[in-house]
């Protein structure tokens, strides 16, 4: 069935069948193992929805604007779904949204990123693209990375790993203005430097482009898609932390699902773009989806925080901080050439499983 004609049947089914499990959580007031299982799958349904709905959308409205559609519409529900759970847990989930804005910078610039290049690189040999938007999104990345991440561990007015009020004030300014600014960048100043060279075989990508009509349901659908798997992550969020506790490992594990759940949409779209010879689609989806996390993420739960309050916990600590200055000092090697191969995907998901590892057992 065309995108430009219609929607097929099951990207429709999937996101009604996410809020009806929704409904019926909410009516029963309380899930056993087996509806557990069923909650899972409707989650997975959804995302796989999400997928082909954002889609529908970057063809009606074109590079970059797909991608910056589909990265930021995720982080406003993941923003939304860390609120609602600090708001719920009180002062002591103040490090949520540091593990979780932690883990998606570490999935997304390793995990989404290495195995983007490893599944193009065993595919075609090499694969090309721009640099400069490469490099653009790496300098805002690095920028807003260590400001919210690694500065707080250094500064003397608080002790860290916190920012006192003020500071925490001006992080969070800084960090909108360096999205805001990268954001005109991408969309509007030097839209050319983050347009893909289509592959010639392509043919999704040559194909005429869906109806206004079929791009607006598909951005319903799509919005449809992103809240319940954001809902039915929060509803599945207590039997994860039993699992996580059961198994005797470190709360920050929590964070790392949380990420993986909401980043599936965007990491699914770029492992397909990858397979069709198009890593600057996948590249423009990663790191736009990395600094849509950070860049708002941590201005909404500042203002969480000066609204309550709470100590706001931002500083990794020793190990993760050399895992994130490595994570983004490799990127800017690997992403230096404006070609790829095996060899670098090898090099990010191995720094991926490094994180995964000393994360669980630390």
């Amino acid at each position: 069935m065309s995108r430009s004609s219609a929607l097929p049947a099951w990207s429709l089914i999937a996101p009604l069948t996410g809020w009806c499990l929704l409904g019926s959580l909410w009516l029963i007031g309380g899930a056993g193992g087996p509806f557990i299982a069923l909650l899972a799958a409707g989650m997975l349904a959804c995302v796989l929805a999400a997928v082909h709905h954002a889609e529908v959308i970057a063809h009606r409205v074109g590079e970059p604007y797909g991608t910056l559609v589909l990265a930021v519409a995720v982080t406003i529900i993941e923003v939304a779904l860390i609120v609602s759970l600090m708001l719920t847990g009180g002062p002591s989930t103040t490090a949520l949204a540091r593990d979780t804005v932690f883990a998606a910078v570490m999935i997304i610039l390793n995990g989404m990123v290495g195995l983007c290049m490893l599944m193009g690189g065993s595919r075609f040999g090499e694969q090309r693209f721009g640099l400069y938007g490469v490099s653009a999104s790496l300098a805002t990345l690095a920028a807003i990375a260590v400001l919210t991440l690694v500065l707080p561990n250094y500064t003397t007015t608080v002790a860290g790993p916190f920012y006192s009020v003020g500071q925490l004030g001006f992080i969070a300014v800084v960090s909108l203005v360096l999205y805001g600014t990268f954001v005109l960048v991408q969309a509007v100043r030097h839209r050319d430097y983050f347009l893909p060279k289509e592959a010639a075989a392509d043919e999704e990508a040559h194909a005429a482009p869906p109806s206004g009509r079929i791009a607006l349901a598909s951005l319903g659908l799509l919005l449809a898609c992103l809240a319940a798997v954001v809902l039915l992550a929060k509803s599945l969020a207590p039997a994860i932390e039993a699992a996580v506790a059961s198994a005797g490992a470190p709360v920050a594990v929590v964070g790392v699902i949380i990420a993986a759940v909401v980043l599936l949409p965007e990491g699914l779209a770029a492992l397909r773009a990858a397979r069709a010879n198009r890593l600057q689609t996948s590249l423009n989806l990663a790191l736009g989806s990395a600094l849509a996390s950070i860049g708002l993420t941590i201005p909404a739960v500042a203002m969480v925080s000066l609204a309550t309050g709470w100590t706001l916990t931002l500083g990794l600590d020793a190990k993760s901080s050399i895992l994130l200055l490595l994570s983004l000092f490799v990127a800017t090697l690997s992403l230096g050439t404006g070609r790829t191969t095996v060899l670098q995907g090898v090099v990010h998901l191995v720094i991926f499983a490094a994180y995964l590892f000393t994360t669980v057992i630390p």
